[in-house]
């Protein structure tokens, strides 16, 4: 099975405090993951001063009568930031990564060279110039799909794909769904096979329900990438906390992946190598039931199959029967080939 990409994300969990992102990539190294993601924006390209927050958003930081902006003010990444956070990803062994949230952040990304690929966050799906910009780029491309219906799915690959520099394998489609928590049953799965028939690309999902499960699931369903959010404390201040993955929970899940990926094996049906010490132990051969004379034919009625099976396999019991055997045999033993006349 191929390997899934896992990135772990540290979004804003940061909250602004580039000692404690530095702490989020630690905790991301240590757990294994591929990636470890931020986010890049600028503020005034990003969100209205008095657009509202999400349910969700006001729900977490507790704060009613705050705005998207005041609240993203604090937990906007600089360049220099983003440069000494790659820095030290290199340094523990993990990718960098960080999503543009505008088109100067996607120009700023490959100019100061911060990244390797795109991650696109769900809301930029239907931005035309944002799609046109990343398609100009010439790295792949990850993009989430939550809110989405399969038209607008269809035309953002399509915008993708016109700028020329891409090709259909160079794109990933996560299924997703933005709200945070999401419920179980507003996951739809499924849907991220939906999207892989339909469009002929690689798919992923972007996980934000509680626990680790889906995630896992996903994997098993044939996911090559899975995002998931983290932090250090899922009590800490800010949007995304709550939501999150704290580091033991975070390990749990990659480690649950990795198993999944080894244990989805070739596909092909057949003993291994573990379980071929059972097979004489745990199947049947034919035995006598009761003793037999040198000369004697075989009936029914002197067989039964019992473990181990080291000798004449049941399949064969109907060119058994009607046979003569050439020496006397006692009951229980274990008829082989050599024992018929």
């Amino acid at each position: 099975m191929q390997k899934t990409l896992i990135i772990a994300e540290a979004g804003v969990n940061h909250n602004g405090d580039m000692e404690l992102a530095k702490q989020l990539i630690d905790v991301a190294a240590d757990a294994d993951a591929d990636i470890v993601k931020f986010q890049s924006f600028k503020l005034d390209k990003l969100v209205s001063k008095n657009a509202r927050k999400a349910d969700y958003q006001l729900k977490n930081t507790g704060d009613a009568d705050g705005s998207q902006y005041e609240m993203l003010k604090k937990l906007s990444i600089t360049t220099e930031s983003a440069r000494m956070l790659k820095k030290y990803c290199e340094f523990k062994g993990i990718q960098f990564l960080s999503s543009p949230f505008d088109t100067d952040s996607i120009d700023e990304l490959v100019d100061e060279g911060l990244v390797d690929r795109f991650k696109v966050p769900s809301g930029e799906i239907i931005n035309l110039q944002y799609l046109r910009k990343l398609g100009s780029k010439k790295l792949p491309v990850i993009l989430s799909t939550g809110m989405a219906k399969m038209n607008e799915i269809a035309e953002a690959i399509d915008v993708l794909l016109e700028c020329g520099n891409l090709r259909r394998e160079d794109i990933t489609i996560l299924h997703c769904n933005t709200d945070y928590p999401t419920p179980m049953e507003d996951v739809n799965l499924n849907a991220m096979l939906t999207i892989k028939d339909a469009f002929k690309v690689s798919v992923g999902y972007s996980d934000h329900t509680e626990g680790i499960e889906v995630a896992i699931a996903a994997v098993a369903m044939g996911a090559n990438v899975i995002e998931k959010h983290f932090t250090l404390d899922k009590n800490m201040p800010g949007p995304d906390h709550k939501a999150s993955l704290e580091p033991d929970e975070l390990k749990a899940m990659i480690k649950a992946i990795r198993n999944i990926e080894t244990a989805m094996g070739n596909g092909i049906k057949q003993p291994s190598p573990s379980e071929q010490k059972n097979i004489q132990i745990a199947r049947k051969s034919i035995h006598l039931s009761k003793s037999i004379k040198l000369g004697e034919v075989i009936t029914e009625e002197h067989l039964v199959t019992r473990r181990p099976a080291s000798g004449i396999s049941p399949m064969d019991i109907d060119i058994i029967i009607g046979k003569k055997v050439n020496k006397d045999l006692d009951d229980d033993h274990n008829l082989v080939w050599s024992d018929i006349g």
